[in-house]
């Protein structure tokens, strides 16, 4: 395998899309976002033809550059994408690589008035800024949205919220089952507070003065004041953590909200909505660090019990951990594809 780039039988197309929704932010992150994206072989030669659309989404801390970044021995997904498409393995599509970065990690594609409205700025800024200017199926049925890990989350929550929008998913380890994929980390958290007086603001400050991640508790804190600032910001952006930071006691009320977001928690609510979704991929490694194979046992049985039919439906156990998973991308956009075509 060659450690540069391939060439494409279809393109990669780079724009900036500017948002109104994101303008004026709370974390004052940028409002124009590059978009990728791509058209399959023979988009071209067919004039007429209308294509179904994926939108892919980062998992937490990525950005959409990070589709080009090159693993030994791994091509980018985007031209593992182009190969299912080049072979003729799944029917052509349109797909979509969407930033929603911000300063505190990632959006986890909600509107929050911590980080901004996220998820309007997908639903109601860049589908339709696509559909405008590609020739896709502009209907729920021909519209999927894929993501790894908070990239599985949003691609979870998002057809839940706008199944006029999105008629598919692939979640790979999306975060769900808050409790053991959220809750575990608090205690660690407690302990690296210690050093900070329990402010996890000291330690932000710290960590914005220096090189990032040369600290061992760096990624730990990082994270949950990443999801705080998304779940359970205060109306003027405050963020608030799920426990004492001294005592690591939960506080209720905040873990209340959080647990208000966690896709297992929020299926029986959205049941009509999944429902009527045409196809859901679920999978996860068995080692999980953060047990989300068991968060994606228990969204499988939330839908199987909230009436989804078990035949829309993959659910998929692999031997792995979170990491190194993106060769299972290019089999979920395959399926994927089979399902949304026209």
């Amino acid at each position: 395998m060659l450690p540069w780039s391939a060439d494409f039988a279809g393109r990669l197309e780079e724009h900036a899309v500017s948002s109104e929704l994101l303008r004026g932010n709370p974390l004052k992150d940028p409002h124009e976002r590059p978009l990728l994206v791509y058209v399959p072989p023979g988009y071209d030669d067919e004039p007429d033809r209308r294509y179904p659309s994926v939108y892919v989404i980062t998992g937490f801390t990525g950005h959409v550059g990070i589709w080009r970044n090159r693993m030994p021995y791994r091509q980018p997904f985007p031209e593992t994408a182009d190969a299912v498409f080049a072979s003729g393995e799944a029917p052509p599509a349109i797909v979509v690589f969407v930033d929603a970065w911000t300063a505190h990690g990632g959006s986890q594609y909600v509107d929050s008035p911590g980080t901004g409205k996220y998820h309007s700025y997908i639903c109601d800024e860049v589908v339709p800024w696509v559909d405008a200017r590609y020739r896709t199926l502009d209907a729920p049925e021909h519209r999927a949205i894929s993501g790894k890990s908070s990239g599985g989350y949003g691609a979870m929550i998002t057809p839940m919220l706008r199944p006029d929008l999105f008629g598919a998913l692939a979640t790979h380890a999306g975060d769900a089952l808050f409790e053991y994929c959220y809750l575990t980390e608090f205690p660690k958290c407690v302990r690296h507070l210690r050093r900070y007086g329990g402010d996890i603001m000291r330690w932000w400050d710290d960590f914005n003065g220096r090189v990032s991640f040369t600290k061992p508790e760096d990624m730990e804190l990082l994270n949950i004041l990443g999801m705080a600032v998304c779940y359970s910001a205060r109306e003027d952006g405050t963020p608030e953590l799920p426990f004492d930071p001294v005592t690591g006691v939960l506080r209720p009320e905040v873990w209340d909200r959080w647990l208000a977001w966690d896709p297992v928690r929020m299926v029986p609510e959205r049941a009509e909505a999944m429902r009527s979704q045409r196809a859901i991929w679920i999978d996860g490694g068995t080692r999980d660090e953060w047990f989300l194979d068991i968060g994606a046992q228990a969204f499988h049985r939330a839908l199987l019990d909230n009436g989804v039919p078990e035949d829309v439906i993959h659910f998929e156990l692999f031997e792995a951990g979170h990491g190194g998973i993106d060769y299972r991308y290019p089999l979920a956009l395959s399926w994927l594809c089979k399902r949304i075509a026209p």
